[in-house]
């Protein structure tokens, strides 16, 4: 009876060692990042399979080995990313933990809104309909600007962590709320959100120089106490994508488009923005530079800075410069 119970006890030592070894050896998954989305309350079972069939487990068996020693913990829902060796016991606590794979979008100061949805679809996150649907519904945001056409304007640009099942809705309000966190920062009480706003995203779009951005505002700023047409190059190209005639060079056809965004034809500022300003834009927009400049050019060489002018005599001497320097 002892002899036989020893047998046993050497059995089931011998078996917890191999349960052991088998739940501790890391198991490489080859050689790209495996992804295993696990759908809300799927069982321990069919995780143990959906993981085996994936390659990051040797077998469902010591998956459900590790459940078995962990009755209580949450296997919780997700998508997660496996790109190096782990073992059975590291896989089971990364999805106890809910350490699921964050995606990175990038949105660059500047961007319009259909620029976001195609830097979504480019995560193959949905399709960018989806989003632009979203985006063109300005609720998120009409408590702080009542005026807003869409959410164009208010997607801050930052990088954001975003999941395979983010929605829509979710991204956008990550990004409104963002916008909502650094208005409060730089603004003061009476500040106008929506007038800020649309003018920070024309300085935008101008220049990538942070050191023009507010001269930039400045004649911006200038032409609408005088109530000059602002003439700006980037409201004409915004006012054709949204009619979905923009060919990538201004015609004359655009500058004489009735389009309200079209800033060659009407006065004062568009409707709405016509991007999605970053922060040293939108501090330009609030302050804008002490100068009497009514007119900007590129100067030539493609530097990407301007020469501003007072008079337009000036202005059309340095638009014969650019001309002339221009590269062709």
């Amino acid at each position: 009876m002892i002899k036989r119970l020893l047998v046993l006890l050497v059995v089931a030592a011998a078996a917890a060692g191999y349960v052991g070894y088998a739940l501790t050896i890391p198991h490489d998954p080859g050689p790209r990042q495996v992804f295993v989305d696990i759908p809300p309350s799927t069982p321990t079972a069919k995780i143990a399979s959906m993981l085996a069939g994936a390659g990051v487990i040797r077998s469902e068996w010591v998956f459900k080995a590790a459940r078995a020693l962990n009755p209580h913990a949450k296997l919780q829902a997700g998508e997660y990313g496996f790109d190096r060796p782990l073992s059975a016991w590291a896989v089971f606590k990364k999805i106890a933990r809910g350490d699921i794979f964050y995606y990175e979008l990038v949105i660059p100061e500047g961007s319009n809104i259909f620029e976001v949805a195609a830097a979504i679809e480019d995560l193959s996150l949905m399709k960018s309909a989806a989003f632009l649907k979203e985006a063109s519904e300005p609720s998120l945001i009409r408590d702080l600007d009542p005026q807003a056409p869409t959410l164009e304007g208010y997607l801050f640009p930052a990088t954001y962590r975003v999941t395979r099942h983010t929605t829509a809705k979710q991204i956008a309000q990550q990004m409104t709320s963002q916008f909502r966190k650094v208005w409060r920062e730089i603004a003061k009480p009476g500040d106008d959100v929506h007038h800020t706003t649309t003018l920070a995203s024309l300085v935008e779009k101008e220049t990538a120089d942070p050191q023009e951005r507010p001269t930039i505002a400045a004649v911006y700023a200038n032409r609408l106490r005088l109530g000059m047409k602002l003439d700006c190059d980037p409201t004409t190209i915004y006012a054709a994508i949204l009619e979905g005639r923009y060919k990538g060079t201004i015609y004359r056809s655009n500058l004489n488009s009735s389009n309200p965004y079209n800033t060659y034809q009407n006065a004062g500022l568009p409707p709405g923005p016509i991007a999605n300003p970053g922060l040293q834009s939108l501090k330009a927009a609030l302050e804008p530079a002490q100068a009497d400049y009514l007119y900007f050019v590129a100067k030539p060489g493609g530097s990407g800075s301007h020469n501003f002018s007072r008079t337009i005599a000036e202005h059309n001497l340095a638009v014969q410069a650019y001309r002339r320097g221009a590269p062709k």
